[in-house]
């Protein structure tokens, strides 16, 4: 499904407008049982975060069991990795989570990670104070669901962050079922951070403008995502936002690291608050296409005839400010075709190569971020809706 290698041209210019990135993904997993048909092996997720250079914190995927055999499980990958895996346990609060918390951390465990959309539970819930009671006293991260599939749970975190001080809340997915609001609250909240496991880059564009640099930190979702994407469209969407790079260097991985060894944050600044979020209008159809044909492929549906839409909207001339662009978003499209013709996905997966799209969306989003060498310029009107 991945086309991890189709995206190195992307990654080395990210790299190379911040060097020197020490990267560590704050939120990947292994397992194989979870019910959204998504699985990775230990193996599996080293060899991502190989391709980056990066070490992580991770935890299971959903077991509908139960957590302490998957939690062992976790553990024992940890001691094989040899320091490049960081172990966090997952916790179910109605199987007895404050025990299960410390026996895991007793054997090793650094972190916790709550999934309110997949063991069905709220932050108001009777026992979630006493794990955020223990995560205060170890000083430990705390890893939240806050993305697609739950209701909000910004008030109940704030709270939380607000009775248990030295407890890290991590709210996933950029918080995005409360970013709408939560952004004005973040700055007065020092112990509450986001990850940019989300893949709209509007929505992390908003999270980099409009929270604290120090409260944000790097996340894949692997293997959900890759690193390697992630790593593009959060260097990407940050230099958008008007981050530095020595800022942008600090979330990427050293801040993460820091709160998993029980230190104090760095203070990396204000919100850019930049003018971010004004954009080109041919670059926005553009845009608006590749969203489309996102929620088509996601639903399961034929993308083809938006994905055209796309390659047509990119005909705006080779001496257009915006050709480059779009030579790079159509250079996307094209790797992610033959992808996808030699590596189909089985049935009842995201399309092949779908990640290729998002990333394309990411470039017409992020015009102020540079780009690969571009391929040769193709004359407006060559190019087909096949």
């Amino acid at each position: 499904m991945f086309a991890d290698e189709e995206m190195r041209p992307w990654w080395d210019a990210a790299r190379e407008a911040v060097p020197g990135m020490e990267l560590f993904d704050v939120h990947t997993h292994t397992g194989v049982n979870d019910p959204d048909l998504v699985h990775a092996t230990v193996d599996e997720l080293l060899g991502a975060l190989g391709m980056v250079g990066a070490r992580a914190a991770f935890f299971t995927l959903h077991e509908p069991g139960g957590y302490p055999a998957a939690n062992d499980r976790v553990l024992a990958e940890a001691d094989a990795a040899a320091g490049s895996l960081i172990p966090f346990c997952r916790l179910d609060p109605e199987q007895d989570p404050v025990g299960e918390a410390e026996r895991c951390l007793a054997a090793g465990a650094r972190g916790l990670k709550l999934h309110p959309r997949a063991e069905s539970f709220t932050l108001h819930h009777l026992r979630v104070p006493d794990i955020f009671a223990l995560a205060g006293e170890r000083r430990l991260p705390v890893i939240v669901h806050a993305g697609r599939g739950i209701p909000a749970l910004g008030r109940d975190a704030l709270e939380l962050a607000e009775r248990f001080p030295d407890a890290r809340v991590i709210l996933a997915h950029a918080g995005i079922c409360d970013l709408s609001w939560i952004w004005r609250e973040a700055a007065g909240h020092p112990n509450l951070f986001f990850d940019t496991s989300w893949w709209n880059p509007t929505d992390l564009v908003a999270l980099f403008s409009l929270v604290p640099p120090g409260q944000v930190l790097w996340a894949s979702d692997t293997p959900y995502g890759t690193p390697v994407s992630a790593a593009v469209f959060f260097v990407r969407c940050a230099l958008q936002a008007g981050l530095a790079p020595a800022q942008i260097q600090v979330m990427a991985g050293p801040q993460a690291e820091r709160l998993i060894a029980g230190e104090d944050p760095l203070d990396l600044g204000p919100a850019p608050a930049a003018d971010a979020a004004l954009t080109d209008i041919l670059l926005e159809r553009v845009y608006s296409m590749l969203t489309t044909s996102l929620g088509r492929g996601l639903g399961g549906g034929d993308m083809a005839e938006f994905v055209g839409l796309v390659r047509l909207a990119c005909e705006v001339g080779d001496d257009a400010p915006q050709a480059r662009i779009c030579r790079s978003i159509v250079d996307l499209l094209d790797r992610r075709e033959r992808f996808a013709a030699e590596h189909p996905a089985p049935s009842g997966f995201r399309p092949a190569g779908i990640h290729l799209i998002v990333a394309a969306a990411v470039v017409a989003r992020t015009p102020r971020a540079p780009l690969p060498a571009e391929p040769e310029p193709v004359t407006v009107g060559s190019r087909t809706d096949d």
